[in-house]
């Protein structure tokens, strides 16, 4: 019987985050597709399994769960450089787009073929039939409507087969994906179990568990504020709402073309621009260093009072709240803007995370830790299926 990992994968607007079997294997992938034909052109084809698979990801998905079924998608890096890219839009529900199960799909299938999982997973001729034990989350907004529910039977008790095409090393391999089990949370309540509790489930910050807080996790397409108190989340007070950074990242995209003629593949350049150590704010225009601060500082400004006056209105139904973190990718972009309207206006106790990575990984983490947690309570009810960590 085939033996089922242990998979948490947090499907981000940027990029999808999954951590498999004992953190023993991270994938981080561009959530961005492109629809191709069956044989790409490839240069050099020689040479392709020469090449890291993470950039070179051409796959045909075929799952009962898709609107468009047997599509041939380029996904991540190697999309960036179609002409047709697809990134999620604003307004969109993650739990309802054939994207979001493409990019999973095709994250379980690059872990699956690892040499390591041979042992794991049979494999007949160039057909790996893989089994999952998963750990995933969905936007509040999504939660509280219900979608999570749709978008789990989406999941179980089907086949999901992704097939690599061009791709480096893994060129005509079949995978099969089923689920043992999918857990949904609610993305404001994984952050919390990931503030107070270590990849061992213990209880790391005790001053936290009994106080009152305010979660704060800015995505892509949307924003999560949880309310915290007895160590629970508030569901009544529990807030989703449809702003992200997305719209934001794609008018400085925009503009940039408009003002300086210099294209950039995808939202994710945009946020290396406005992050990195060096040179930030600056691009390079027919070889001359240019600033675009006056750019992405009027967008980004403008976003983060949008942000602060959430948080205020929040916190205002929520008066006794002695601290909001603010989490995710959203976060870490808006940081800097969001500190400096707090220190000029309300100074609300407020703190982010200085660690980018831990604030990026933060969901996966927090998905690991809980769908950990399902496993040890109920593995000894299911000895024969157990997921195991390695």
């Amino acid at each position: 019987m085939t033996k089922s990992r242990i998979a948490a994968v947090d499907v981000g607007n940027d990029s999808i985050k999954a951590i498999f079997g004992e953190f023993d294997n991270e994938l981080n992938i561009p959530n961005i597709v492109a629809r191709d034909t069956e044989d790409r052109p490839v240069i050099g084809i020689e040479e392709l399994d020469t090449k890291d698979p993470i950039d070179g990801i051409h796959i045909r998905v075929h799952s009962p769960a898709l609107k468009e079924n047997n599509a041939i998608y380029r996904v991540g890096s190697l999309a960036t450089k179609s002409d047709n890219a697809t990134e999620l839009d604003p307004g969109s529900s993650k739990s309802e787009e054939d994207q979001t199960l493409v990019m999973l799909f095709a994250t379980l299938a690059l872990d699956a073929v690892q040499e390591e999982n041979g042992k794991l997973f049979p494999r007949s001729k160039n057909v790996i039939d893989a089994n999952y034990t998963l750990g995933t989350g969905l936007p509040l907004r999504e939660v509280k409507e219900g979608k999570d529910a749709g978008y789990r039977s989406k999941l179980v008790g089907s086949v999901h087969q992704v097939e690599f095409l061009v791709t480096p090393k893994y060129q005509g391999i079949k995978v099969n994906i089923k689920f043992e089990e999918v857990k949904v949370y609610p993305e404001g309540f994984a952050a919390y179990i990931n503030l107070v509790m270590d990849n061992s489930l213990k209880i790391i910050n005790k001053d936290l568990i009994d106080r009152r807080i305010l979660i704060q996790d800015i995505g892509g397409l949307s924003t999560d504020i949880a309310v915290i108190k007895n160590r629970n989340v508030d569901d009544d007070k529990a807030q989703g709402f449809n702003l992200g950074v997305s719209e934001a990242l794609e008018q400085i995209r925009e503009e940039i073309r408009s003002k300086h003629g210099v294209e950039l593949d995808s939202r994710r350049d945009v946020v290396e621009i406005i992050t990195r150590k060096n040179d930030r704010n600056h691009i390079m225009v027919k070889g001359s260093r240019t600033s675009v601060h006056d750019i992405t500082d009027r967008i980004l400004l403008e976003l983060a009072k949008k942000q602060y006056r959430l948080l205020r209105n929040v916190w205002a139904k929520n008066s006794q709240s002695e601290i909001c973190y603010f989490v995710g990718g959203g976060a870490t972009v808006l940081k800097e803007y969001i500190k400096t309207l707090n220190n000029n206006l309300d100074g609300y106790n407020i703190e982010f995370f200085e660690d980018e990575k831990e604030s990026i990984w933060m969901m996966a983490n927090a998905y690991y830790k809980l769908i950990m947690d399902y496993v040890k309570k109920t593995e000894k009810s299911k000895p024969a299926t157990e997921p195991v960590k390695s």
